[in-house]
């Protein structure tokens, strides 16, 4: 999984392209790490309790931190926080996955994963994934809210580029669909968990950096 993406695109832009509000979101576009805030795309449900209400409430860009802290007691947990999910039936994350006002999509233009290392000098290569048939696309991400609103990315099985670079797992790159963007935001967990598959490879471009 990436420990480094980007989104060059301001905030006002990436709104627009998602159909959602962008409000007073700083964000003008560049690199996103592990502990840093991101704009991420919700149903607009925050701070909605109980039953679901008639009608959709607008979709908001907000910023929020790329790093769910751990449960309590894991000792060997990151310190940047949890940053993907792996295991969908996990009791950490199924309450948020099943319920889909906890769902968000993650924009980006690309992402970094580190290759297998060169046969020339043993250094580890930075690869950079970026999808062809979109130039903004979106993560499918999962959020929650405890000493901070945060958000971690799910993952799925790497697809044959990323595998060839040594890679298992990649992010759940959503297809450049309205309606793939919305039944992620609001579609119930036995329709969207078919969604966490890999990214054709067909469909996605890689450059190495340093």
């Amino acid at each position: 999984m990436p420990m480094l993406y980007r989104l060059d695109a301001a905030a006002l832009a990436v709104a627009r392209h998602f159909g959602a509000e962008a409000r007073d979101d700083p964000w003008a576009g560049g690199h996103v790490g592990p502990g840093q805030f991101a704009p991420v795309i919700t149903a607009g449900r925050e701070a909605i309790a109980g039953p679901r209400p008639q009608g959709k409430a607008p979709r908001r860009m907000i910023p929020r931190l790329w790093g769910v802290p751990p449960p309590p007691r894991v000792h060997d947990a990151p310190r940047h926080g949890i940053l993907s999910v792996r295991n969908l039936d996990s009791p950490f994350w199924i309450g948020n996955l099943r319920n889909s006002e906890f769902r968000c999509l993650v924009p980006a233009t690309m992402f970094m994963e580190w290759g297998r290392p060169s046969p020339t000098d043993g250094k580890r290569r930075q690869w950079w994934f970026s999808c062809t048939d979109q130039p903004v696309f979106a993560m499918a991400g999962v959020w929650k809210d405890s000493e901070i609103p945060s958000f971690a990315l799910l993952a799925c099985e790497a697809n044959a580029a990323l595998k060839a670079q040594g890679r298992e797992t990649m992010p759940v790159i959503l297809p450049p669909d309205p309606g793939a963007w919305a039944l992620w935001l609001n579609g119930g967990w036995d329709r969207v968990r078919g969604m966490a598959v890999p990214y054709s490879s067909s469909l996605m471009d890689m450059r190495e950096l340093g």
